[in-house]
């Protein structure tokens, strides 16, 4: 099955680096295009989602998730194109922006999944569990860090819905001190640490995954670049130290993707701004292309 390439190139879901600087995450789909993604997985282009502009207005703390009413009309646009590739017997690789695009693949699956009559999972490969919701914080506004709460139902109506539900998320590449740990065992979400994939190894660490996901009938893949270790992949809004070599992200991605059942793959948080030469999107874009390899024909 051929893969297909679209962009969605939004900062909807991320707090600005700095006052008045917008986020440099919707440059990513242009980066790694130019770093030869597209080539080096002989996709093909399915071309790219305008997203709405980023502007946070008079927002202020205590006003829930900002840019709500962008991020769900722009998630519906990402479900319909997602939607249209997976009907068409193509493997989705939807290039972030932020974190948020979750809620736009994760409306596709679900609106899939009830019209067949069939469950669909998520492999959630993060550095941060992005589990904040009102349930458990006062520091709600940003969706990027919030999208795996969003897509279990958990927070403000107008973003929140259950796409997937807790027995079908694993989480993979988290850090030993992520606060939500503890919330993601009580919810019965599967997890294992960037410490405990390493110790592993992460070919077992992806099929410990499958085990759970292959149960479904098929499972899509989040990757936030920032399971990565800042040593190898700094170009991230929040970088948390003791994560991933490429070679470990890359042999987890190839376990989970040579599986019949993954439906395809999301990348967000690689911000090109803080990678002016293009090495670390070349380093990206190699590691991607060794995950994707099961996919490529």
């Amino acid at each position: 099955m051929a893969i297909s390439i679209v962009d969605a190139p939004t900062n909807l879901g991320l707090r600005p680096p700095a006052p008045g600087v917008v986020p440099g995450c919707a440059k990513a789909p242009a980066a790694l295009r130019e770093a030869g993604l597209v080539n080096r997985l002989a996709a093909a282009d399915a071309g790219g989602i305008v997203a709405p502009r980023y502007d946070l207005g008079g927002w202020q703390p205590g006003d829930g998730v900002f840019h709500a009413s962008q991020i769900a009309l722009y998630s519906r646009r990402i479900a319909d194109r997602v939607a249209g590739l997976i009907g068409g017997h193509t493997f989705p690789l939807v290039l972030g922006g932020d974190c948020s695009v979750l809620l736009g693949t994760g409306l596709a699956l679900r609106e899939r999944a009830m019209a067949e009559g069939r469950r669909y999972g998520l492999a959630f490969i993060d550095g941060h569990s992005d589990f904040r919701h009102p349930g458990n914080s006062t520091s709600i506004g940003a969706a990027a860090g919030e999208d795996l709460a969003l897509a279990t139902g958990r927070g403000q109506a107008d973003v929140a819905a259950r796409l997937f539900e807790d027995a079908d998320v694993v989480v993979l590449g988290i850090r030993e001190d992520d606060e939500d740990r503890a919330e993601l065992t009580a919810a019965g979400i599967g997890h294992r640490t960037a410490l405990e994939i390493r110790k592993a190894g992460a070919a077992e660490s992806a099929e410990w995954a499958r085990r759970r996901l292959d149960e479904l009938d098929g499972f899509w893949v989040h990757l936030d670049v920032d399971v990565l270790d800042p040593a190898v992949m700094p170009c991230v809004d929040s970088p948390d130290p003791d994560g991933l070599e490429h070679a470990e992200l890359a042999e987890l991605l190839a376990g989970l993707t040579v599986a019949p059942g993954c439906l395809g793959v999301e990348v967000t948080v690689f911000d090109p701004d803080l990678d002016p030469a293009g090495a670390y999107a070349k380093a990206l874009v190699d590691t991607l292309a060794r995950g994707l390899a099961p996919r490529v024909s």
